[in-house]
Protein backbone atom coordinates (compact mmCIF):
# COMPACT_ATOMS: atom_id res chain seq x y z
CA UNK A 1 0.00 0.00 0.00
CA UNK A 2 1.29 3.38 -1.30
CA UNK A 3 0.12 6.44 0.48
CA UNK A 4 1.53 10.62 -0.15
CA UNK A 5 2.12 12.86 2.24
CA UNK A 6 3.30 11.95 6.34
CA UNK A 7 0.47 9.52 7.58
CA UNK A 8 -0.09 5.99 6.69
CA UNK A 9 -3.23 3.80 7.07
CA UNK A 10 -2.25 0.62 9.31
CA UNK A 11 -3.63 -2.53 8.79
CA UNK A 12 -6.04 -2.14 11.70
CA UNK A 13 -7.69 0.70 9.86
CA UNK A 14 -5.73 3.39 12.28
CA UNK A 15 -4.59 6.12 10.62
CA UNK A 16 -0.65 6.82 12.09
CA UNK A 17 2.00 9.54 11.41
CA UNK A 18 4.75 8.34 9.43
CA UNK A 19 8.27 8.73 10.57
CA UNK A 20 9.91 11.99 10.17
CA UNK A 21 12.18 11.98 7.07
CA UNK A 22 15.22 14.17 9.63
CA UNK A 23 15.07 11.15 11.73
CA UNK A 24 16.15 8.90 9.09
CA UNK A 25 20.41 9.41 8.70
CA UNK A 26 20.03 9.81 5.09
CA UNK A 27 18.22 13.05 5.38
CA UNK A 28 19.56 14.22 8.72
CA UNK A 29 21.03 16.80 6.60
CA UNK A 30 18.91 18.60 5.03
CA UNK A 31 17.56 22.22 6.22
CA UNK A 32 13.68 22.37 6.65
CA UNK A 33 12.97 23.66 2.95
CA UNK A 34 15.00 20.69 1.60
CA UNK A 35 12.97 17.99 3.57
CA UNK A 36 9.66 19.78 2.55
CA UNK A 37 11.07 19.62 -1.17
CA UNK A 38 11.86 15.84 -0.82
CA UNK A 39 8.38 14.72 1.35
CA UNK A 40 6.60 16.38 -1.66
CA UNK A 41 7.86 14.11 -3.74
CA UNK A 42 8.05 11.36 -1.20
CA UNK A 43 5.60 8.33 -0.74
CA UNK A 44 4.96 6.05 2.01
CA UNK A 45 4.71 2.37 1.56
CA UNK A 46 3.57 -0.57 3.88
CA UNK A 47 4.87 -4.31 3.56
CA UNK A 48 4.02 -7.11 4.96
CA UNK A 49 6.12 -9.85 6.06
CA UNK A 50 7.14 -11.73 3.19
CA UNK A 51 5.79 -9.17 0.61
CA UNK A 52 7.94 -9.03 -1.98
CA UNK A 53 9.25 -5.12 -2.60
CA UNK A 54 11.49 -5.64 -5.81
CA UNK A 55 12.63 -7.96 -8.16
CA UNK A 56 16.03 -8.80 -9.25
CA UNK A 57 16.22 -8.12 -13.15
CA UNK A 58 13.24 -5.53 -12.94
CA UNK A 59 12.96 -2.21 -14.61
CA UNK A 60 13.92 0.35 -11.72
CA UNK A 61 12.70 3.64 -11.52
CA UNK A 62 12.41 4.18 -7.50
CA UNK A 63 14.92 4.33 -4.09
CA UNK A 64 14.17 3.10 -1.00
CA UNK A 65 15.02 3.98 2.62
CA UNK A 66 13.28 1.99 5.67
CA UNK A 67 11.70 3.77 8.22
CA UNK A 68 10.75 0.79 10.49
CA UNK A 69 11.13 -3.24 9.86
CA UNK A 70 13.79 -5.31 8.16
CA UNK A 71 13.91 -6.65 5.18
CA UNK A 72 16.40 -9.46 3.12
CA UNK A 73 18.31 -8.71 -0.23
CA UNK A 74 18.44 -12.08 -1.91
CA UNK A 75 19.12 -13.77 -5.38
CA UNK A 76 17.62 -16.74 -7.01
CA UNK A 77 19.22 -19.32 -8.80
CA UNK A 78 15.80 -21.96 -9.64
CA UNK A 79 14.23 -22.81 -6.19
CA UNK A 80 17.65 -21.91 -4.32
CA UNK A 81 17.87 -18.48 -2.57
CA UNK A 82 20.95 -17.05 -1.26
CA UNK A 83 20.69 -13.75 1.07
CA UNK A 84 23.14 -11.00 0.34
CA UNK A 85 22.32 -9.05 3.17
CA UNK A 86 19.79 -7.49 5.86
CA UNK A 87 18.70 -4.11 6.24
CA UNK A 88 16.74 -2.73 8.73
CA UNK A 89 15.14 0.98 10.02
CA UNK A 90 17.09 3.76 8.43
CA UNK A 91 19.22 1.80 5.54
CA UNK A 92 18.66 2.57 1.92
CA UNK A 93 18.23 0.07 -1.11
CA UNK A 94 17.77 0.50 -4.85
CA UNK A 95 20.16 2.91 -5.36
CA UNK A 96 22.50 0.85 -7.84
CA UNK A 97 20.34 1.48 -10.93
CA UNK A 98 20.45 4.97 -10.59
CA UNK A 99 23.66 4.79 -11.22
CA UNK A 100 24.22 2.45 -14.04
CA UNK A 101 20.85 2.39 -15.47
CA UNK A 102 20.62 -1.58 -15.71
CA UNK A 103 17.63 -3.65 -14.58
CA UNK A 104 17.71 -4.49 -10.95
CA UNK A 105 20.52 -6.85 -9.54
CA UNK A 106 18.50 -8.43 -6.74
CA UNK A 107 15.09 -9.04 -4.89
CA UNK A 108 14.03 -7.30 -1.65
CA UNK A 109 11.73 -8.90 0.83
CA UNK A 110 10.28 -8.18 3.66
CA UNK A 111 10.72 -9.72 6.75
CA UNK A 112 8.81 -8.60 9.29
CA UNK A 113 5.90 -5.88 9.01
CA UNK A 114 8.06 -2.60 6.92
CA UNK A 115 7.61 0.84 6.27
CA UNK A 116 9.06 2.30 3.31
CA UNK A 117 9.84 5.40 2.00
CA UNK A 118 10.18 5.14 -1.50
CA UNK A 119 11.77 8.33 -4.43
CA UNK A 120 11.72 8.36 -8.03
CA UNK A 121 15.30 8.60 -9.07
CA UNK A 122 14.66 12.19 -10.26
CA UNK A 123 13.58 13.32 -7.14
CA UNK A 124 16.50 11.38 -5.28
CA UNK A 125 18.89 12.79 -7.77
CA UNK A 126 17.55 15.93 -7.07
CA UNK A 127 18.31 15.70 -3.30
CA UNK A 128 21.75 14.84 -3.91
CA UNK A 129 22.31 18.13 -5.58
CA UNK A 130 20.91 20.44 -2.98
CA UNK A 131 23.13 18.21 -0.31
CA UNK A 132 26.84 16.76 -1.12
CA UNK A 133 26.32 15.19 2.24
CA UNK A 134 23.31 12.78 0.92
CA UNK A 135 25.99 12.20 -2.06
CA UNK A 136 28.77 11.51 0.47
CA UNK A 137 26.11 9.13 2.46
CA UNK A 138 25.34 7.29 -0.22
CA UNK A 139 28.98 6.33 -1.56
CA UNK A 140 30.18 5.75 2.34
CA UNK A 141 27.31 3.05 2.30
CA UNK A 142 28.19 1.52 -0.78
CA UNK A 143 31.50 1.51 0.06
CA UNK A 144 30.99 -0.35 3.08
CA UNK A 145 28.71 -2.73 0.81
CA UNK A 146 31.39 -3.60 -1.42
CA UNK A 147 33.64 -4.44 1.77
CA UNK A 148 30.97 -6.70 2.92
CA UNK A 149 30.60 -8.17 -0.41
CA UNK A 150 34.28 -9.53 -0.24
CA UNK A 151 34.15 -10.45 3.29
CA UNK A 152 31.59 -12.95 2.53
CA UNK A 153 32.80 -14.10 -0.97
CA UNK A 154 35.64 -14.71 1.10
CA UNK A 155 34.05 -16.35 4.11
CA UNK A 156 32.22 -19.12 1.49
CA UNK A 157 35.42 -19.85 0.04
CA UNK A 158 37.54 -20.52 2.67
CA UNK A 159 35.16 -21.92 5.47
CA UNK A 160 33.30 -24.90 6.08
CA UNK A 161 29.76 -24.88 6.98
CA UNK A 162 30.08 -25.05 10.99
CA UNK A 163 32.48 -22.03 10.81
CA UNK A 164 29.99 -19.56 8.58
CA UNK A 165 26.53 -20.64 11.00
CA UNK A 166 28.72 -20.18 13.54
CA UNK A 167 29.86 -16.48 12.25
CA UNK A 168 26.56 -15.67 10.93
CA UNK A 169 25.27 -16.71 14.29
CA UNK A 170 27.10 -13.78 15.94
CA UNK A 171 26.39 -11.38 13.34
CA UNK A 172 22.54 -11.85 13.76
CA UNK A 173 22.25 -12.14 17.64
CA UNK A 174 21.34 -9.41 19.94
CA UNK A 175 21.58 -8.89 23.85
CA UNK A 176 18.36 -9.61 25.29
CA UNK A 177 18.08 -10.10 28.98
CA UNK A 178 21.51 -10.46 28.80
CA UNK A 179 21.85 -13.17 26.57
CA UNK A 180 22.67 -13.17 22.88
CA UNK A 181 19.62 -14.44 21.55
CA UNK A 182 19.02 -15.04 17.52
CA UNK A 183 15.59 -14.52 17.15
CA UNK A 184 12.12 -13.89 14.95
CA UNK A 185 12.31 -12.70 12.31
CA UNK A 186 14.79 -14.64 11.31
CA UNK A 187 14.21 -18.18 10.56
CA UNK A 188 16.20 -21.79 9.55
CA UNK A 189 15.47 -21.46 6.01
CA UNK A 190 17.11 -17.53 6.14
CA UNK A 191 20.27 -18.66 7.98
CA UNK A 192 20.55 -21.49 5.15
CA UNK A 193 20.38 -18.26 2.84
CA UNK A 194 22.88 -16.47 4.70
CA UNK A 195 25.96 -18.84 4.47
CA UNK A 196 24.95 -20.73 1.14
CA UNK A 197 23.85 -24.43 2.26
CA UNK A 198 21.22 -26.33 2.23
CA UNK A 199 18.47 -26.19 4.96
CA UNK A 200 19.39 -29.74 5.84
CA UNK A 201 22.87 -29.16 6.24
CA UNK A 202 22.29 -25.67 8.28
CA UNK A 203 19.68 -27.79 10.44
CA UNK A 204 22.59 -30.75 10.81
CA UNK A 205 25.13 -28.02 11.92
CA UNK A 206 23.14 -26.39 14.41
CA UNK A 207 22.27 -29.76 16.16
CA UNK A 208 25.83 -30.55 16.28
CA UNK A 209 26.61 -26.86 17.80
CA UNK A 210 24.14 -27.70 20.66
CA UNK A 211 25.27 -31.26 21.20
CA UNK A 212 28.93 -29.53 21.72
CA UNK A 213 27.22 -26.65 24.19
CA UNK A 214 27.86 -24.23 22.04
CA UNK A 215 23.80 -23.07 21.52
CA UNK A 216 20.68 -23.61 22.03
CA UNK A 217 17.84 -24.45 19.79
CA UNK A 218 14.60 -23.47 20.69
CA UNK A 219 11.22 -23.10 18.32
CA UNK A 220 11.45 -19.16 17.80
CA UNK A 221 14.86 -18.71 19.03
CA UNK A 222 18.30 -19.94 19.14
CA UNK A 223 20.51 -18.70 22.33
CA UNK A 224 23.94 -18.80 21.80
CA UNK A 225 25.26 -20.25 25.52
CA UNK A 226 29.68 -19.64 24.43
CA UNK A 227 30.10 -16.77 22.24
CA UNK A 228 33.82 -18.82 21.68
CA UNK A 229 31.65 -20.23 18.25
CA UNK A 230 33.99 -22.63 16.33
CA UNK A 231 35.15 -20.42 13.61
CA UNK A 232 37.99 -21.75 11.52
CA UNK A 233 39.95 -20.92 7.88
Amino acid sequence: REMDGAAFVSGDGLVALAPMLNAIPLFQSLSPAQLASVGAHAKWKVCEKGEVIVRQGELADSFFVIASGQVKVYMTEGEREVILKTLSAGDFFGEIPMLDLKPRSASVAAIERCHLQTLSYAAFQQAMATSTDIAKRVLETLAKRLRDADRKISTLALMDISSRVSRTLLELAIITNGRMVVGEPFAQKDLAGMVGASREMVNRTLHDLMQQGYIEVNRKSIMILDQNLPIRY
